[in-house]
């Protein structure tokens, strides 16, 4: 009757030990082959960012569409070769995320929709009129892992920095709440300010633990 939960207890450790060396991998390895395509096809090719850079989300849109294009084509080009290394893992996932959501608002997002299904019909690879928003969004849900985790130990990042410790207390949850809630605004203003009026609060709750000196993690 012991045995499952002592294969549990001897399997469970083990598959944490290879996760820690292994299981960001995959994903880096698949992102950077993605980011440095992009970015080789950018760098090789014209320039067609004057065709959509009125849909870029202010203040993007008031720079040159030259200079937009460069800083494109070498955030992908560098941030493929960090991912690939595990090197500075975590702001990379940050400025691909950025890029992948500026990509979105310009090409991929729907030019109208009034509804949740209308909005809905834009998870697609192709465009039928609805938007195609589903490559990036599946981008961002594999580089939030990176950004919050980092590269793991089979990377530079994990040779340098060695410390396994954190903490998800009111401060982490309200910090990210507002960074999520900025890049969110551009494609979805409504939700964007919820998030940002909750994460907040959870600054706020952050504060008052610290000044009361109970500050504990929230999970």
């Amino acid at each position: 009757m012991h045995f499952p939960r002592y294969l549990a207890s001897t399997l469970r450790p083990r598959l944490d030990g290879l996760g820690a060396w292994l299981a960001p991998l995959g994903l880096r390895v698949l992102l950077a082959w993605e980011y440095l395509e992009s970015g080789l096809e950018k760098w090789r090719g014209a320039n067609w960012f004057d065709n959509v850079q009125s849909h870029f989300p202010l203040p993007l849109r008031w720079l040159p569409a030259e200079f937009n294009w460069q800083a494109a084509t070498w955030i992908e080009l560098i941030g493929g070769i960090c991912l690939l290394l595990g090197v500075a893992t975590r702001a990379t996932a940050a400025l691909l995320i950025g890029l992948t959501v500026v990509a979105t608002a310009a090409v991929h997002w729907p030019a109208q929709w009034d509804s949740l299904a209308t909005l809905a019909q834009g998870y697609a690879i192709s465009d039928q009129g609805q938007g195609n928003f589903k490559l990036p969004l599946l981008f961002i849900a594999m580089l939030l892992p990176l950004l919050l985790q980092g590269a793991g130990r089979l990377s530079v990042d994990g040779w340098l920095l060695r410390d396994p410790r954190g903490r998800a207390d009111a401060l982490a949850w309200g910090g990210l709440a507002l960074a999520a809630a900025w890049p969110l605004g551009w494609l979805l203003p409504g939700p964007a300010l919820v998030l940002a009026t909750v994460g907040t609060a959870l600054l706020g709750v952050a504060v008052w633990h610290r000044r009361h000196g109970t500050v504990r993690p929230l999970c």
